[in-house]
């Protein structure tokens, strides 16, 4: 009896000691991607990547943006992740400092210049928003450029994000120090930010579900998610300022790890942008690339481009213009 137990047993570890490579085998083919992506794009991604046969091969790990940008500075090549998708100006920074990522081994068709080794997957214009209804009832006049946000009539009726937490307020202050110069874009800040008041929000999207509710009349955000609540029939329209529209991209890369790095990264970050753009663009209609094209209201007619690199220095120097 005792030699047929300590068969068994043996019988039972062999087994165990067979399937543990596998299981090991099987944990190294998952690609790890880190993500500061919303629901939606997310979602998107997932289902490309589904779809082509990749569903259980993968792990999609969320973060907000500084969190995700902090982490890809800090960790550089020594990231768990194999694909990342973040603001482009951080990818950029990283790459800058650490040289993390392999330039992409599939066509980047974009319809502005594109660095090899990343491939823009959101485009987020900036925007002034009204609730049409609270203005007339508050009887203000309708805005036209980010400098009148800082006119003494608007008090209390703004809201604004903190470029110290949301890179969304960045679209709204790139503009300002491209049209005024750091100095002036320094004293309008401060005016919009007395202005706001108890409304400067730590989240992008914070504004306008305070534009939303009534709380403000006039609010600053993403351009694409007014333009939805305005067809959705919410009393929300969207102003374009004279300062022009500027726009902040998310971006994916493949990390390279040497001989250590899994190909199955490459395959999926192309079936991201290939496949996962239709998708995507439901929630961020902007054409990035050739052969796109979207609705007149999908993007602004007036898109400008902040003239030094967008950089992780460049923001800081930026977020000190804002008034504590």
């Amino acid at each position: 009896m005792k030699n047929i137990i300590k068969t068994a047993f043996a019988a039972l570890i062999a087994a165990t000691a067979a399937i543990l490579p596998l299981s090991s085998c099987s944990r190294q083919q998952e690609i790890v991607i880190y993500s500061n992506a919303d629901e939606e794009a997310k979602l998107a991604m997932q289902e490309a990547l589904d779809r082509a046969g990749y569903a259980g091969q993968y792990i999609l790990s969320s973060f907000s943006t500084s969190e995700l940008g902090g982490k890809i500075m800090a960790e550089g090549k020594n990231t768990e992740a194999d694909i990342i998708t973040a603001s482009t100006y951080y990818l950029e920074s990283a790459q800058k400092e650490h040289g993390m990522y392999r330039t992409l081994e599939f066509p980047v068709e974009t319809l502005t210049p594109a660095n090899p080794t990343f491939a823009p997957v959101t485009g987020q214009e900036g925007a002034i928003f009204i609730n049409t209804r609270t203005l007339a009832a508050n009887n203000l006049p309708r805005p036209q450029s980010l400098k009148d946000l800082a006119r003494p009539e608007y008090k209390g009726h703004i809201s604004i994000p903190n470029l110290r937490s949301s890179s969304t307020a960045w679209l709204m202050v790139q503009a300002l120090v491209h049209a005024y110069g750091e100095q002036e874009a320094t004293r309008i800040l401060k005016a919009i930010v007395a202005n706001a008041g108890p409304h400067l929000e730590n989240s992008g999207s914070a504004p306008l579900k305070k534009a939303r509710a009534g709380e403000v009349s006039i609010a600053f955000g993403l351009r694409h998610q007014a333009v939805a609540d305005k067809k959705s029939g919410l009393p929300i329209d969207y102003i374009d300022p004279t300062e022009g529209n500027y726009i902040l991209t998310e971006s994916i890369a493949v990390v390279d790890k040497g001989d250590k790095t899994n190909p199955l990264a490459m395959k999926m970050a192309e079936i991201i942008v290939k496949e996962g753009r239709q998708g995507i663009r439901k929630t961020y209609p902007a054409p990035l690339y050739k052969g796109e094209t979207s609705t007149a209201d999908a993007q602004s007619d007036n898109i400008r481009t902040f003239p030094e690199p967008l950089t992780v220095d460049l923001l800081r120097k930026h977020q000190n213009l804002m008034p504590h």
